[in-house]
Formats: C-alpha cells, sequence, structure tokens
C-alpha cells in the first residue's frame, strides 16, 4: 500500500517562498554590515528592486524580519541537536556530543557576527536582544533541558530545575574561546581546542549533576 506523498508547491507557493528567502539573504547581509539601526525596510525593498509594500506583504515590521533571520539560521541547527539528545546513547556521550556542536555553531563566523551584532545594538533597541533571546539561545536551552529531564526522571542526573542545568551547561561552553572569539582576541577556535573546551565543560558539569549515592 503506498503511502499519500506531500503534494508538490504550486508556482505560486513556490514562487513566494523563494521571493521569502530572497528577502531573507538581503536582509542578513544588511543587519550584519549595517547593524539593526542602519537597516531600513525602504533599503532592502530597494536593494531587492520590488516595492516597500511588496516586502511588507512578507514582513510587516524590521522587528519581524529580524526575528524571521535568526529563525532561519538556528532552525538547521535545533533539527540536528534533536538528533544528537537521544537518551539511548548514554547521557554522558549525549551530552558530550551536545557541547561539541553547540559549541561549534557559536564559534561559526556567522553566528559570532550576529552575536556581536545583538550585544552592540540591544542598548539601544532592546527588542533586538529580546527576538535573539527568544530565537536562539532559549530555544537551544529548552530543548536540553528537556533532555536533561527526563534523564533526571530515569536516575541518570541530580534532580535540579532542567532550564537552570541546561543553562549551566552551555554557559559552561561559552566561557572561554567563544568570548575571547568576541572581544576579537583570537581569530578562530581549533578541533582540538574545541575538544578541549568539551571535555572541560562536560566534565564539571557530570561532576556537578552526578546521581546521589544512597547511604
Amino acid at each position: 500500500m503506498k503511502t499519500p506523498s506531500t503534494p508538490a508547491p504550486s508556482r505560486r507557493e513556490a514562487n513566494r517562498h523563494s521571493r521569502r528567502e530572497a528577502i531573507l539573504d538581503v536582509a542578513a547581509r544588511s543587519f550584519l554590515e549595517q547593524g539593526y539601526a542602519g537597516t531600513t525596510m525602504s533599503a532592502i525593498a530597494a536593494t531587492l528592486g520590488g516595492s516597500k509594500g511588496t516586502l511588507w506583504s512578507y514582513f510587516d515590521s524590521k522587528e519581524v524580519l529580524f526575528g524571521a533571520v535568526i529563525e532561519r539560521v538556528t532552525n538547521a541547527f535545533r533539527a540536528q541537536l534533536s538528533l544528537i539528545l537521544n537518551p539511548s546513547d548514554g547521557v554522558e556521550s549525549a551530552l558530550r556530543r551536545f557541547c561539541t556542536e553547540f559549541l561549534r555553531k557559536v564559534t561559526s563566523p556567522e553566528a559570532i557576527a550576529i552575536h556581536r551584532l545583538v550585544m552592540g545594538e540591544a542598548g539601544r533597541f532592546p527588542e533586538v536582544g529580546e527576538i535573539f533571546h527568544t530565537r536562539a539561545p532559549l530555544q537551544t536551552q529548552t530543548l536540553l533541558a528537556d533532555f536533561l529531564e527526563g534523564a533526571m526522571a530515569r536516575g541518570e542526573l541530580r534532580r535540579e530545575e532542567p532550564l537552570m542545568a541546561a543553562r549551566q551547561l552551555t554557559a559552561l561552553c561559552l566561557y572561554g574561546g567563544h568570548q575571547q572569539m568576541l572581544m576579537g582576541l583570537i581569530e578562530k577556535m581549533t578541533p582540538e581546542a574545541i575538544a578541549t573546551e568539551v571535555e572541560r565543560a562536560a566534565a564539571t558539569f557530570m561532576r556537578a549533576y552526578a546521581p546521589e549515592v544512597p547511604s
């Protein structure tokens, strides 16, 4: 028996999707090159060669457009993390893989550029920090917290508030090379440096959350 296939998108839907992706491409470049304050809907529309009204039919504000840019950057990464955080692989192995992929992602040139943009603009435009936090760190931490909650329920980790534990693990990953990259002290992290920091972060976390042994 054949499984019904998903209908192919119509030409109109495909064209709309293509146009939306083109808008996001231009917007992402503008945000990174001109900053949030320097990016305008009018300039994006001019670059695309269309009207501002057409742009607004896809995104009704600069805030919504910025959120969509961040969402596109993080979607594939969260899907990858969902596969990595597999309870059947053992909690420590899964967390080491999570830390490795997380650190690789946040130290990529694109991620560093976005982080610098947010830190530089959030003081004047609080919505930038809120959008970034909601669409990127918080969603990653929530995904990790769901995994940690399961491990705590199985007795593989000491019981604590899962989201707090997720924030602590991601903070352990970010304390070293990532901070140095943000401040321009180093240009990139080598695979060896990432492996070293992952080992330290995972080992520290596992010691802190080791299940209590009954006396």
